[in-house]
């Protein structure tokens, strides 16, 4: 009689997640939630915008999801996307998963436009994009387009400049992007992790900002171009035309670029960075664009999420309803106080 064995099931193990694998979620300097962000469309874009929707997700790393798909919290940075999502389904997962902006793409006959938003209540930035720049046209545009592998590993640094003029919708438009990014202890900040810088800059006379992305590298002054990339590579050079190794320093030279530089774009590093950026030398700070690159006109200020009491806004011909409601409400004011000039004259 043939005998049957019990087939014993094979335990599953999980292998629990590492605290290295896990992101952080609560910033270290000002114990609030770390900064996170969706970048969709409700609408359908096409192909040169669908691919600045991709750049934009990818400057945004790593805190922001980088493919919409079908997925469970635990899975960031991937969450549910679907053909006929509306801004409540983001919305809805958004809280779970600790998003706290949404970048929304859109399409018009006349232009495209960015809003940018804070969940979940708001506000809501509305702009108008101008130009726009992919960042695979800015790489095929340089001679040496750089992207290294840990580019985005770390979030960017964002800098804000001419948006001190005091007016309200430049206020809220600087609070909102420096809230977007994590923010960072210049006394604890790793050099390391500052690979990456995101500048916008407010042109008052065109009332336009001009968005760039760059990626920052540090090279040390003084030492020729031949003899850094010696030390970066590690690769033997060909010394077989030379008499001497000593013709290999020589015939460099230490006319470099790097000597060229200016002054105010070198700084002193208080710790090694790197094969050949040591502490207590100067090095030379290089910017060079990876993009996306993007010209905005900010339109429209709504106080809730895409929706609201509308706190400033851009008429057709360009002129600020906000500059017209202060002016309206000066009026006003001057009036009401000459009519009370008026009554105390009479009474006296």
């Amino acid at each position: 009689m043939a005998r049957f064995r019990n087939k014993k099931k094979k335990a599953t193990f999980v292998k629990p997640v590492g605290r290295k694998q896990q992101q952080q979620s609560v910033d270290h300097i000002t114990g609030d939630k770390i900064p996170r962000s969706f970048v969709f469309s409700r609408v359908k874009l096409p192909g040169s915008l669908r691919q600045l929707q991709a750049d934009l997700r990818k400057l945004m790393l790593p805190y922001t999801a980088l493919k919409l798909k079908n997925c469970s919290p635990s899975e960031w940075p991937l969450v549910i996307e679907k053909k006929r999502n509306n801004l409540k389904d983001f919305l809805n997962v958004a809280g779970p998963m600790g998003v706290t902006h949404f970048l929304m793409l859109s399409k018009t006959e006349s232009a495209p436009y960015l809003r940018v938003a804070r969940t979940p209540q708001g506000p809501t930035l509305t702009f108008k994009i101008q130009e726009y720049s992919l960042a695979v046209d800015i790489a095929q545009s340089q001679l040496h387009p750089r992207c290294p592998k840990d580019l985005f590993k770390n979030a960017p640094l964002i800098v804000l400049s001419g948006f001190g003029t005091g007016e309200q919708h430049l206020k809220l438009t600087t609070i909102m992007f420096q809230n977007i990014f994590p923010a960072i202890d210049i006394n604890t900040v790793k050099l390391s992790s500052c690979q990456r810088i995101v500048l916008l800059n407010y042109n008052k006379e065109t009332k336009l900002v001009d968005f760039r992305h760059y990626s920052i590298r540090l090279q040390p002054v003084g030492i020729s171009r031949r003899i850094r990339k010696f030390v970066q590579n590690h690769q033997v050079p060909n010394l077989g035309s030379l008499q001497d190794v000593s013709d290999f320093v020589t015939k460099a030279g230490y006319g470099s670029e790097s000597e060229a530089d200016d002054e105010a774009a070198t700084v002193s590093l208080p710790s090694d960075l790197g094969r050949i950026n040591r502490a207590s030398t100067k090095s030379a700070v290089k910017l060079q664009e990876i993009g996306p690159r993007m010209t905005l006109q900010l339109i429209k200020i709504e106080e809730g999420l895409c929706s609201g009491g509308v706190i400033f806004s851009v008429g057709s011909d360009g002129s600020s309803r906000e500059k017209k409601k202060q002016a309206t409400e000066e009026k006003e004011k001057q009036e009401s106080e000459e009519d009370m000039e008026e009554e105390e004259e009479e009474g006296e």
